[in-house]
């Protein structure tokens, strides 16, 4: 009788711990699949062709800034260490206008020149467009889905502040994960130079978007492998994916906000960028492009999507 007890014993904690290594591992892939994927945005010259293909007037701008050596591009140092990349282009004429354009999941700098041109060439902003971390240039291991890039955004506003003069009035835009940034960034302690936002088609948090792609890539539900996940990830990375939560932090933002999002959008839901719209104090204002998916409201209306951002931004930043 002793003996079949021990065995059941023996054979309980080995299926317990099967399971345990089983679940450890299915978090670790959850984990590095959505942190570490297959990074175009490491791709530069890709990058290039592809935005020249889908953006023709792109290639002329930039060689059109080469020629003149315009498009710079500058390094700095996070406090962690983690060397960080920016492109930057002056406006044409002096001006206290600048824009920080922040980029999308597995993108980078160079897959934001559309919005870059439209600030630069038609808006007449200055402009500094970062790669965000294990993106283009810059350093890092692991794509920190905009919590932790509010930080490095932050650093890029001093550096573009001191590029452009004590006078700067700046803007944030970004899209996707980009415009997830934009609003992560809202919500903290701002200096007086950051006049307004505009955050196009970001998620309303990282555990919504990726309990969201779980229940529909793998047909999963968020009990247990997310919670498991998020746990492991403040275990690796010191955060979690219910903290990384841009309502949350538009709650907080008293500054402008321009939400831009497509009425077609499947992949960050359109529902999201409704809901941090309601969430957000005034100032704010909405624009849902009928016609667009994921990220495509300016490739569908580009000249829509310019007037309509450039009357928000005269209307707060004149």
């Amino acid at each position: 009788m002793k003996k079949r007890a021990r065995k059941l014993i023996y054979a309980f904690v080995g299926i317990a711990s099967a399971l345990c290594i089983t679940t450890f591992l299915g978090n670790l892939y959850l984990l590095n699949y959505a942190l570490k994927p297959d990074n175009r945005g490491k791709d530069i010259e890709g990058s290039y062709t592809y935005m020249y293909k889908k953006y023709p007037f792109l290639k002329q701008w930039v060689d059109s800034l080469n020629q003149v050596k315009a498009l710079k591009d500058t390094f700095i140092v996070a406090p962690d260490g983690i060397k960080l990349h920016a492109y930057y282009v002056a406006a044409k004429e002096p001006t206290r206008k600048t824009a920080i354009l922040v980029h999308g999941y597995t993108d980078n700098a160079i897959r934001m020149f559309m919005i870059g041109h439209m600030y630069n060439h038609f808006l007449h902003y200055n402009i500094l467009i970062p790669d965000l971390r294990y993106a283009g240039l810059s350093e890092g291991d692991y794509i920190q889905m905009g919590w932790n890039d509010r930080k490095d955004i932050m650093q890029w506003m001093e550096v573009a502040h001191h590029i452009y003069g004590d006078s700067t009035q700046m803007v944030i835009h970004g899209i996707s994960m980009g415009g997830a940034t934009t609003m992560m960034v809202s919500g903290e302690k701002l200096p007086p130079y950051v006049k307004a936002f505009v955050e196009d088609c970001g998620y309303t948090s990282v555990w919504d978007q990726f309990k969201k792609e779980l229940k529909e890539d793998f047909h999963l539900p968020a009990f247990p492998l997310l919670y498991a996940a998020s746990a492991l990830c403040q275990y690796k990375y010191g955060w979690n994916f219910k903290e990384a939560s841009s309502l949350k932090q538009v709650e907080k933002c008293r500054l402008p906000m321009y939400f831009i999002h497509g009425g077609k959008d499947t992949y960050v839901p359109t529902y999201m960028g409704i809901q941090a719209f309601h969430t957000k104090p005034q100032p704010k204002s909405l624009w849902l492009e009928p016609d667009a998916d994921h990220a495509t409201s300016y490739l569908t209306d580009p000249k829509a999507y310019t007037t309509k951002v450039s009357n928000f931004l005269k209307e707060y930043n004149p």
